[in-house]
Order: C-alpha cells, then structure tokens, then sequence
C-alpha cells in the first residue's frame, strides 16, 4: 500500500493506492504541503474503471490511475477546475489548447508549432490538462496524465486561445460564437454521473466559453496550417 501527497493545480491531496503506477507517473507531484482531501482507491474502483473502457485488458496500474483521476476531478469542481481534454502548448507566457476527436491530429498539429517556434514553444500537457475558471480568467495545468509520448510540465499558464480541429486539404480557420462554442467544449470536458457536480462543470464550462476566444481550424499536416493559427490566435482576429 502506498501513501503519498500530491499537487494538482494547485491543490494539494493525500492519495491511498495499491500499485508502484501512481507513483512513478506523479512523482514530479510529490508535495509536503498539507493535503485539502484525501482519496483511497479500492478494488470497486479499479473494476469500475475497466467497465467504462468496454472490458479491454489493461494493467492494474494503469487502471487505478485513471480512477485517482476521475476522483480527483470530481472533487475539484466545486473549486473551479475542470479536466478538458486537449493538447495545451505555452508560448511567450500564454497557453493555446488544441481539441478534436481521438485521432484527428491534435497532438501533431501542437509538434508543428514546436518545429515551427523551437525553444519558446512549450508543452504544458498533450491529453488531459486541468483548467482554473475563476474571475473571468483561464488557467491550465500541467498534469502527469499526459499521453502517450507523456509530453507535459508542470507548470501553469494563463489560456489565451482554444482551437477544434478538423482534417481538411485547404487550411482555413474562423471564430466560434460563443453560443455555437459551448456544447463543443462541454463535449472535451469530463462529465461526472453526479448531478451536482456536473451542474458545477457546466456552470464552469459557461464561463469558460464567455471568458477565452474559441476557434476552429480545418487544416491539413503542413508548417503553413501551424503558422495560420498561431498568428491568428496570438492577435485574437482573423
């Protein structure tokens, strides 16, 4: 049994696991600060994470992680931080989040801006980021959950832009209103069974979609696609 403290944007909490997993994917975590909350994994949980993914075979480890996870988010939402599936990057201290379905290119399109930009363009994390929406303000958060090239810092950085993703041949962006942008947004974001603190995702994702401007990019593999949208999101027009 294992028993260790860690920081997840900004919050410190005690974690009781069973498998050496957590600890080596949070050891860049580890805190001494006083634990907010703790959390105890049980067998139940794990089984109920390989329910979710449909049965397939996947390690005791892996599994117990996602379930500190998904426990972790939902006690955080009444704090206004959400779980938003994306490929966060920060370049000269501002974060831009690429979202899109599972094998549409959003870690690639986030490599591009690395070889474009080099040493100033840096990955905060490359699948499941926390976002803070407090006061009209978006901040991400690196997390140890972080894909699989496990691309991440932890660090945080102030959200200046989200962008959806699609495949196309010709690159073409354009901003989402924000009524349009909501439902999109809510569709990267976890969603907890508890209706309490799903009412609290969706209040935060309302805020999220008044507070950061959203876009969406039909792009293809290229520098160019890379290069349309980090200037566009950087001046925030197009």
């Amino acid at each position: 049994m294992y028993r260790n403290t860690y920081r997840f944007a900004e919050i410190p909490f005690e974690a009781v696991y069973e498998s050496e997993y957590i600890t080596r994917q949070c050891a860049e975590y580890l805190t001494d600060e006083e634990p907010q909350f703790f959390i105890t994994l049980t067998k139940e949980d794990v089984e109920k994470e390989h329910s979710f993914l449909e049965m397939q075979k996947f390690p005791y480890g892996y599994l117990e992680s996602l379930a500190l996870y998904r426990k972790f988010c939902e006690k955080v939402a009444s704090q206004k931080i959400i779980l938003f599936h994306s490929s966060a990057i920060e370049v000269d201290g501002k974060a831009y989040l690429f979202t899109a379905p599972s094998g549409t290119g959003k870690s690639t399109h986030t490599r591009l801006w690395r070889e474009m930009l080099g040493e100033k363009a840096i990955m905060v994390n490359d699948d499941k980021p926390l976002l803070k929406i407090e006061n009209g303000k978006v901040t991400v958060f690196g997390t140890p959950y972080d894909g699989k090239e496990h691309l991440s810092t932890n660090k945080s950085a102030p959200v200046a832009g989200i962008c959806f993703l699609s495949q196309a041949k010709e690159n073409k962006i354009e901003r989402i209103p924000m009524k349009n942008a909501l439902p999109k947004l809510l569709s990267q974001t976890y969603r907890p069974y508890d209706n309490a603190t799903f009412k609290d995702i969706l209040s935060l994702v309302v805020s999220l979609s008044a507070a950061v401007p959203v876009w969406h990019l039909a792009c293809n593999i290229s520098e160019e696609a890379a290069k349309l949208s980090y200037e566009t999101m950087k001046e925030g027009t197009t």
